[in-house]
């Protein structure tokens, strides 16, 4: 257990004892009562709201109740006082043998300090990326692609059971634009001079598609109708293309469990289930859309549609699932894979782009319907990414035609440059990716930051290792109030972990290793003027192995956060 566990459960038993008092009523909801650090550290090292939420379904007097409980923690072990503060809380201080407990702790848990059963289990499904199938992963692409593969690892590390998928929107207008791209490029392949026309795809990245099909089918289809080729240029664009996105998807790490087709999920009729168990529910029927407001619309006629009743979830009209020529909007088409992976989940999370936010409570709305609520939904909306260089906007990319690819980006500072910036910034605020200062060494570079904080920990053990000294866990009563305090910004870990996968905010573990990072260099810095505060001390090997122990495992952490976001942490720079 944790120390934030550890007390959690002090607390709990302190409450027990106030049922057992007749000050409680043994029935009390507790679920809401926790245990964290207070928002000001001087404050206290511990702080309950258990007061503040018990009080009032309790029906007693909050002070009265607060007095009570404050007594109860106060014969907990390591706790030296305990004060009243604010509209019901009760801050606790704790003695240094807490936190030095707690370093052990780091220590015998190692690459598993801060993992957790929270999850109990339970099956999450993530879809992120999902990209068009029509090119190369860019910018846009990746932000989402980072913030749902953090997410599915804070997860697992929180004991769910996380399902990765991929949605591919195999079917609709774009992939037969890509189709008829990729048919030029088949007859460029068999020596024919082509143009690329405005509204298809004019990316380089579909040459070697063009040769691959030319390869396959010599000049069978160069002159023949559209008809006898598009659905297999189609087919076979759309797998070239799938392959090039798991091949730029792997460039950062990131790999999917489960590749889902929309073309199949229409194939197998799920768009049609969907429907009608939302029409047995009430939730669709034919209707008419009204017609736009403001707009003088030409020939303009009502015309009868399959509707979903939005408009009872907030929306401000009722979406149509089908269009007039009977095919599925992108509604309908959600619907119905979202009911198809509702099946065999306990919750889902949809990672979008900031452009669909229009459709969010909608399809929340739907979903509900569908899974009667017993499938807990939520859904992530990504900003676009702003490319600079030094400052400046970035040119685009020749490859792709229109904008710089996730390899490209990849290729010129790293996988984990690429990760740890895409997760400096919490996923709906907008974000600027300068090429200069993300590979900057200095402080106000995060990923630069928290990889030194990390080499500079290893540097030390090596160097001490050269001199003999050596990690030593029975001398830890030697470190005083300076260590004691990153020691208990590192104690923090577990609960950031918790608090992000419940949240779906993978950012919070990169603020958190800035914190401790930042935590551990003014630490480090204090030795520059006080040589008695540095970690290798040949005079006193005691104090120098208590220290070690510390900085490796304030290390340890580090390396357990970076791991979350998929990043890689530094033996030197």
């Amino acid at each position: 257990m944790t120390l934030f566990e550890k007390f959690a459960a002090h607390v709990d038993h302190a409450l027990d004892a106030l049922v057992a008092a007749g000050i409680l009523p043994a029935d009390i909801d507790r679920s809401n009562v926790t245990v964290e650090p207070p928002r000001e550290a001087s404050h206290g090292d511990l702080s309950t709201n258990a007061v503040m939420v018990l009080a009032k379904p309790a029906g007693t007097n909050p002070r009265a109740l607060a007095e009570a409980l404050s007594i109860e923690l106060g014969k907990i072990d390591n706790v030296t006082a305990v004060e009243i503060a604010g509209p019901g809380f009760l801050n606790l201080r704790l003695n240094a043998s807490a936190w030095l407990d707690e370093l052990r702790a780091i220590g015998q848990s190692a690459d598993d300090y801060g993992r957790s059963t929270a999850g109990a289990g339970k099956v999450v499904n993530i879809e992120y990326v999902s990209a068009n199938p029509t090119g190369p992963m860019h910018m846009g692409h990746c932000r989402g692609a980072v913030v749902g593969d953090a997410l599915a690892s804070q997860l697992e590390f929180s004991g769910y059971k996380v399902i990765r998928e991929y949605y591919i929107n195999d079917a609709g207008g774009q992939v037969d634009t890509l189709a008829r791209s990729a048919h030029l490029r088949y007859r460029e392949a068999l020596g024919e001079s082509i143009e690329i026309p405005e509204g298809l795809y004019p990316g380089d990245y579909l040459i070697p598609v063009g040769k691959r099909l030319a390869e396959l089918y010599g000049d069978r289809y160069v002159a023949a109708p559209e008809g006898e080729w598009l659905v297999l240029f189609r087919k076979a664009a759309v797998a070239d293309m799938m392959e090039m996105i798991k091949t730029d998807l792997a460039l950062l790490g990131i790999h999917h469990d489960l590749f889902s087709s929309e073309a199949e999920l229409h194939e197998a009729g799920k768009a049609e289930a969907a429907e009608a168990e939302l029409r047995a529910r009430g939730l669709i029927y034919d209707g008419e859309l009204e017609k736009p407001k403001g707009k003088e619309i030409e020939d303009w006629e009502p015309v009868t549609l399959p509707l979903f009743r939005s408009t009872q979830f907030g929306d401000d009209q009722d979406r149509p699932i089908k269009k007039s020529n009977g095919s599925w909007t992108y509604f309908g088409a959600d619907l119905a894979y979202h009911y198809q992976k509702s099946q065999n989940v306990d919750a889902m999370v949809d990672i979008w782009g900031a452009d669909h936010a229009g459709t969010v409570k909608r399809i929340k709305a739907a979903v509900n319907a569908l899974t009667g609520g017993k499938v807990q939904f939520d859904i992530k909306l990504v900003q676009m990414v702003r490319l600079l260089r030094g400052g400046e906007p970035i040119k685009m990319s020749k490859r792709s035609g229109s904008f710089i690819t996730l390899s490209e980006m990849v290729e010129e500072v790293g996988k984990d440059v690429v990760r740890f910036t895409m997760l400096t910034r919490k996923s709906d605020a907008q974000m600027d990716f300068d090429f200069a200062k993300v590979v900057e060494a200095s402080k106000d570079n995060p990923v630069f930051y928290v990889q030194y904080a990390h080499a500079r920990i290893q540097s030390t053990l090596r160097k001490a290792e050269a001199e003999g000294l050596g990690l030593d866990a029975t001398q830890l009563s030697l470190l005083g109030d300076a260590e004691i305090a990153l020691i208990r910004e590192a104690a923090n870990f577990p609960r950031i972990v918790e608090a992000a996968g419940k949240a779906s905010e993978p950012h919070r573990i990169a603020f958190y290793l800035s914190d401790l990072a930042a935590a551990f260099h003014a630490y480090w810095n204090l030795g520059n003027d006080q040589p008695d505060k540095r970690f290798i001390l040949a005079h006193n090997p005691a104090l120098t192995g208590a220290r070690l122990f510390m900085a490796a495992n304030i290390g340890q952490v580090i390396r357990n956060g970076l791991r979350l976001m998929g990043v890689e942490a530094a033996n030197s720079m």
